[in-house]
């Protein structure tokens, strides 16, 4: 129980700090790696930047706080998958080297193994849960 709370938690911090750095980049410095701007670079309407910051706030809210249902964290989960997967096509598409393309992909791969942990330690708690109170395993 300990190890997998423990790949959890850093596997979810890694993937959290991301999307926090992402939203700071684009509300910030937007035109610092890009002199036209991130979002003019791969293609993507202006009013879009607006949508996903929003969202990745909700996001980290949701993946963050306890005693969210267990749905929220399910879509907040696809959510970033969506964008990390996105952000992949966008670079490929925008014809940037092969590191812009890469380095969201691996964030995914990082969320996918907050993703497993996070259905472990669920699983886990569940069945110490059944034991403990005699709650039965809706899930």
């Amino acid at each position: 129980m300990k190890t997998t709370n423990i790949i959890y938690w850093i596997s979810t911090g890694i993937v959290s700090a991301v999307m926090l750095f992402s939203i700071i980049n684009f509300t910030f410095f937007d035109h610092v790696q890009y002199p036209e701007g991130a979002f003019v670079h791969l293609g993507l309407p202006e009013y879009f930047k607006v949508e996903l910051t929003i969202a990745k706030i909700l996001g980290l809210l949701v993946l963050l706080l306890p005693a969210i249902p267990l749905r929220l964290k399910e879509f907040a989960y696809f959510g970033f998958g969506l964008t990390l997967l996105s952000a992949c096509v966008a670079h490929y598409s925008s014809g940037d080297n092969i590191w812009h393309i890469l380095d969201p992909f691996f964030f995914f791969c990082v969320l996918v193994v907050s993703y497993i942990y996070w259905g472990r330690k669920r699983r886990l708690g569940l069945r110490i849960g059944d034991k403990e109170l005699g709650i039965r395993n809706w899930a």
